[in-house]
């Protein structure tokens, strides 16, 4: 159990293969977003476990799920961290803020200051696809203020 006390490590799996193998497979926990609680920021994970700290904000290079610790405590939080744990790094590394009223209203804020209405954690892989397909396309003028993936088979710039 050395690693069982890690935050970072979400389960660790220890099979023998006779005569004298053992396989260790460690699952690790990956954060997905940052908490701000006064000038802490922790990484959490989709579970909302705090897995590890980040010095700044710049430093964690995640979104910051609006509302601090407590956010961790309701259903809204688990319907984002599942939405942002689907999103390709590519896309993560975008975004600053990630905040939802209600679990069918999940809001991306890009760094750029465009946002992403995300709506719903339904069909979440097939919204990635399309936000990260969007967000690749050459800049439109004017400018996209909001990339609405909420109904992913028909994705809005408004």
């Amino acid at each position: 159990g050395l690693l069982a006390d890690r935050p970072e490590v979400a389960g660790v799996d220890v099979v023998a293969v006779p005569p004298s193998e053992i396989i260790v497979s460690i699952t690790e926990r990956v954060p997905v977003a940052v908490l701000q609680t006064g000038n802490a920021f922790s990484l959490i994970d989709e579970d909302g476990l705090v897995i590890g700290t980040a010095a700044n904000r710049a430093e964690a290079r995640l979104p910051l799920i609006d509302g601090g610790s407590e956010a961790v405590n309701n259903a809204v939080f688990s319907t984002v961290t599942s939405v942002l744990s689907v999103l390709p790094e590519n896309v993560l590394a975008q975004l600053d803020h990630a905040s939802a009223t209600s679990v069918d209203s999940v809001e991306l804020k890009l760094v750029n200051g465009q946002s992403v209405f995300w709506g719903s954690a339904e069909s979440n892989v097939a919204k990635a696809r399309v936000l990260e397909a969007m967000l690749g396309m050459p800049a439109k003028e004017p400018a996209v203020k909001v990339f609405d993936v909420s109904t992913p088979n028909a994705p809005v710039t408004r």
